[in-house]
């Protein structure tokens, strides 16, 4: 990870930026990022985020639901548009999509709070590490294990990574993360030696769409080509 709080860690997966150090932040980000590459490229994209109150909410909410997750609601290229604020969806909406055929080319799924190992499951107020653990498996193989096994897949890839590491470990800023390539495309088993940070992940979500614009720090990241 890049640095230690959320939202700067979604910025440069979005950005290839950091833009803020405050998960506070309120500002409006007009920088080169995702969704102009995108929309530059003929590319569709949504964000499914569980528990957003509405589509198109692009304001603070109560948890579960945490804007800082949710990095598409500061661009100005959605602010200022609603047909891209309609990009930004409740999770709900992945499973219609995907039985209708409609997925988009890009897509980023944001579990909230609960779900996510930062709270407790269900926002109880104490639990180990170890429940938050085998609550988020839960999560993913009941939600994301329909999209990973359908038809529509096939030709997709999907990172799966997480925004910052534990508090305590701060190498390279942000700490270390799991973060998994799932894909019929993918070399199987290849554990990487080679250190990556959000950037590259932003540049190969870019190559993969065959979209040459790489916002930010991702035009000089180092290539995910190793695990192709």
């Amino acid at each position: 990870a890049d640095r230690h709080n959320s939202l700067p860690n979604y910025f440069m997966l979005t950005v290839g930026d950091l833009v803020t150090t405050n998960d506070l932040f309120t500002g409006t980000v007009s920088q080169d990022n995702v969704v102009r590459a995108l929309t530059s490229a003929g590319k569709s994209w949504k964000v499914y985020a569980e528990s957003l109150p509405q589509p198109g909410f692009t304001v603070a909410a109560n948890a579960p639901y945490a804007r800082d997750h949710n990095p598409f609601t500061y661009f100005s290229d959605v602010l200022n548009s609603s047909s891209q604020t309609a990009n930004i969806v409740p999770f709900t909406q992945l499973a219609t999509d995907l039985q209708n055929g409609t997925l988009p080319d890009y897509a980023m799924i944001v579990p909230d709070l609960s779900n996510d190992g930062h709270d407790c499951p269900g926002e109880a107020g104490n639990c180990t590490d170890t429940q938050k653990l085998s609550n988020i498996d839960d999560w993913v193989k009941n939600n994301v294990g329909p999209l990973i096994n359908s038809s529509a897949f096939q030709n997709s890839v999907l990172i799966y990574t997480w925004d910052e590491g534990d508090v305590n470990d701060i190498a390279n800023q942000g700490g270390h993360v799991a973060t998994i390539l799932v894909s019929p495309k993918v070399r199987a088993g290849l554990q990487s030696k080679t250190m990556y940070q959000h950037q590259s992940a932003l540049k190969l979500s870019m190559q993969l769409l065959g979209v040459t614009d790489f916002p930010g720090a991702a035009a000089s990241a180092t290539d995910m080509a190793e695990f192709f």
